[in-house]
């Protein structure tokens, strides 16, 4: 088990061709929609909306944008099946809203420092966090993140110490 590589896509999916599993595993799973950039201009159509994740830019089938710059994933829209696409600086947040969040040592009164970390392998980023109630937290960057995606894990530190986490909306 010690030379197994480290699992960070879905483990027990060996190929880590997720979107074919879900295809071959879940036929109710709406096939098609449209690609769509930030005004909701029709740009193309996709196989499925989980075959993409928000801050994906290969494997879009798209042209770069008219300045000529990538284009990245932004949003999941699965209630219309679009896929809402646009230049890396849309992806940049300050903010998030964290629910089913676990305190290690109890809810902090008032606002906390922390760092959080917001994705495997991205670096835990200063932030004030503050408990909002009902399991929830606010988290504001001190500088913009890319791509704050929900349903990742946001993760509080104290340095080392695991201040709590929760799961992004």
């Amino acid at each position: 088990m010690a030379d197994k590589p480290d699992s960070q896509e879905i483990c027990f999916i060996p190929d880590h061709d997720y979107a074919s599993f879900v295809t071959r595993h879940s036929p109710d799973v709406p096939r098609g929609g449209d690609v769509v950039d930030e005004s909701g201009a029709v740009l193309a159509t996709h196989g499925g909306i989980h075959r993409f994740t928000v801050g994906q830019r290969k494997g879009l089938g798209l042209p770069t944008s008219p300045t000529g710059a990538p284009m990245y994933v932004l949003a999941l829209k699965p209630d219309d099946r679009q896929v809402v696409v646009g230049p890396k600086a849309s992806l940049e947040q300050t903010r998030l809203a964290a629910s089913g969040v676990n305190w290690i040592e109890g809810i902090p009164e008032g606002a906390r420092r922390a760092h959080v970390q917001i994705r495997h392998r991205h670096p835990a980023a200063a932030a004030t966090v503050r408990a909002l109630g009902d399991g929830r937290a606010e988290v504001v960057f001190d500088a913009p993140q890319i791509a704050i995606t929900p349903g990742q894990a946001a993760v509080f530190y104290d340095g080392d110490a695991v201040l709590g986490g929760g799961w992004i909306e």
